[in-house]
């Protein structure tokens, strides 16, 4: 029987475990804000909405990584390897309260986003100034206080370990941090540079954005980590690379189709939520190459329109289909998937990590939210 994503996580309750590092520091957190004034609390109740609604697949496939290299469950070790989950986990909260903010979007898994929640309660307060403004430094400050709490907890989870060991987990760390940053502005560039007139530089340049932004610090860091906290020699941490990078961008090339095509109910997004912010993604870049003209103009009319009607919406996603670009991008997550998949049989693991992290990896990528 195939396990779902959300079954997965909880083998030798790794989920559970990992939330209930969160709620721990969500506790502490709220303690030293609350001494800062009544009106600080507000920032915990949105970092507790953020963290609530995740997958947990980072800490997952990081955890059962460490243990495909070695690693033992039970032990001090494996402690801090949920300890370091912990810190992707709020890594990622950080990453998501400035995407959000970023690139203006109004929800986030079914919710208000939180620099709307934040412009919302400044309105209705009847405060002076302006209330996106207020909601966007607060969602930015939220971003800043889980970035520090991400730091504070991968030190936590280093501390005890052997120094070699830290060190080397401390480099994979970084570079993820230092990547995604960067992937952010290469994403924000793309929105801004012309779109349509070569779909080729076009969709080079969103897979750009994919390995940076997402494929490496969505699963191909996460598995890397794991093996580096297993004591992975530099060999077997390439070994991991080699098949958590293709497999990233199968994972992202994923969520592009469900930002057109998804089930609201499952995505927790509007339908059309990435038509309406125009997301520059090699979905898009693929319908722009196979259309003919009047189907581009459409497209180029429609796409970033932020009030974009439902059937407007529609009519986007039928050119999508009319050009096959959803099929021909099903076909690049199929060869991704394949390469990834190779590289895994081809790399040393053992059981039962190593069934796991390919168990994950269907999960991420035959998903449909």
């Amino acid at each position: 029987m195939i396990r779902t994503a959300a079954a997965l996580v909880d083998v030798e309750e790794v989920r559970p475990r990992v939330d209930a590092l969160l709620a721990q520091y969500v506790s502490a957190e709220r303690v030293v804000l609350t001494t800062l004034g009544p009106d600080s609390a507000v920032l915990t109740d949105a970092v507790t909405q953020m963290l609530s609604g995740g997958k947990r697949l980072r800490a997952a496939f990081c955890y059962w990584s460490f243990r495909a290299h070695g690693g033992r469950s039970g032990t001090p070790e494996a402690d801090a390897v949920l300890r370091v989950g912990a810190a992707l986990e709020l890594f990622q909260a950080a990453a998501l309260f400035h995407d959000d903010v970023m690139d203006d979007s109004d929800t986030r898994r079914g919710l208000p986003a939180a620099h709307r929640t934040f412009a919302a309660l400044h309105e209705r307060s009847g405060w002076s100034g302006s209330h996106d403004r207020f909601g966007e430094a607060a969602a930015i400050l939220l971003g800043d206080l889980t970035l520090v709490a991400s730091e504070s907890q991968f030190s936590r989870a280093t501390a005890a370990l052997d120094p070699s060991v830290a060190s080397a987990a401390r480099d994979v760390f970084d570079l993820m941090r230092t990547e995604v940053t960067a992937g952010q502005y290469l994403d924000v560039l793309a929105q801004a540079l012309p779109w349509g007139e070569d779909p080729a530089s076009d969709e080079a340049r969103a897979r750009e954005v994919i390995r940076a932004k997402s494929a490496r610090y969505s699963v191909e860091h996460p598995i890397v980590l794991g093996a580096a906290l297993a004591g992975a020699d530099a060999a077997q941490r390439r070994a991991c690379s080699a098949f958590g990078l293709p497999l990233g961008e199968a994972f992202q090339l994923r969520d592009d189709l469900l930002g057109v095509f998804g089930d609201p109910a499952a995505t927790g997004k509007p339908a059309g939520d990435d038509v309406r912010e125009g997301k520059r993604t090699v979905l898009v870049a693929r319908a722009m190459a196979a259309g003919d003209q009047a189907q581009r103009a459409l497209l180029r009319s429609r796409l970033g329109v932020r009030d974009l009607p439902d059937d407007d919406v529609a009519a986007v996603a039928r050119v999508i289909r009319d050009t096959r670009a959803d099929a021909q991008v099903e076909a690049l997550i199929a060869d991704l998937s394949g390469t990834a998949f190779g590289a895994l049989a081809a790399a040393t693991l053992t059981e039962p990590g190593r069934s796991m992290i390919a168990e994950l990896a269907h999960a991420a990528v035959d998903r449909a939210a």
